[in-house]
């Protein structure tokens, strides 16, 4: 079983591209790179930039959902960046909108220490690149701020902005190197030095023998996790079908309240409840 693994995860590795979540992390690490494309999204120049951390954790209390973020960077200005590639199109069209929600949350209690005044939060950009159309308006950029309903040229001033990068959406309108590698996403030839630039930075990372051992061990441990949380629900699927007919038993008069309880493993009372259900 390890070795047939290993084996599809080698074979996963040679087709992995830009938008696979590990190959992107590793080329955003190049800072002239990922500068260069923060600037290409927002028009803007920047001196300089950081990386806080490798991949940014965010877990503000035990009980809280915690994020990671996977591409976090800090300008010379204190701007800050997470810029995370998202290829699953989820069912729920408010998924990812509510998500930047909590991202910008998370990040905003992240740097606000106890004391401070909320002026110290600072200049957040959150932009998601999507392998799908999030809004289904056929745009490649989608960018959001806080404005006045009444009145659409007053924004807040929350210094908040959250992006949608669309690789299915038209062109017009967009930097044309931005463009390029949206079309590089979709799996066409890289186009322009900066797009071909990130090809090849690709193509290093995956001949680079140590990437791909860490890869490796990151899959199959992610396999792992999956194949214990499918037996835990297929578990719990079992236990609660058994409760159910010991439930029904019950209401059929098969058994008595505490013979069921017992063989459920569980007090009357809670067991009454499901009886009840």
């Amino acid at each position: 079983m390890e070795e047939m693994t290993r084996s599809e995860v080698n074979k996963i590795w040679e087709n992995l591209t830009i938008a696979d979540n590990f190959i992107f992390q590793k080329v955003m690490r190049k800072k002239r790179l990922c500068k260069r494309f923060i600037e290409k999204i927002l028009h803007i120049r920047i001196r300089k930039i950081m990386f806080p951390e490798t991949e940014k954790g965010i877990n503000v209390r035990r009980d809280s959902k915690s994020v990671r973020l996977d591409v976090y960077v800090e300008d010379d200005k204190g701007t800050l960046y997470d810029i995370e590639m998202q290829t699953t199109d989820y069912a729920d069209p408010a998924e990812l909108p509510k998500r930047t929600r909590y991202y910008q949350a998370m990040m905003d209690m992240d740097v606000l220490n106890k004391g401070e005044f909320y002026t110290k939060l600072r200049k957040t950009y959150i932009i998601f690149i999507c392998t799908f159309d999030p809004f289904d308006r056929n745009l490649s950029q989608y960018t959001f701020r806080e404005t006045c309903a009444e009145d659409a040229t007053l924004e807040m001033g929350d210094e908040t902005t959250k992006i949608f990068l669309n690789s299915k959406g038209k062109r017009e309108g967009i930097d044309s190197d931005l463009a390029a590698f949206l079309d590089y996403i979709e799996g066409k030839a890289p186009k322009g030095k900066f797009t071909e630039t990130i090809a090849n930075e690709v193509e290093v990372a995956k001949e680079n023998k140590e990437m791909k051992v860490e890869y490796m061990t990151y899959y199959m441990e992610l396999r792992r996790s999956e194949e214990r949380g499918m037996e835990k629900g297929m578990e719990k699927g079992r236990q609660e079908g058994r409760w159910t007919t010991l439930a029904e038993l019950v209401r059929e008069g098969v058994l008595t309240l505490k013979e069921a309880a017992k063989k459920a493993g569980m007090s009357e009372e809670n067991f009454r409840k499901l009886v009840v259900h």
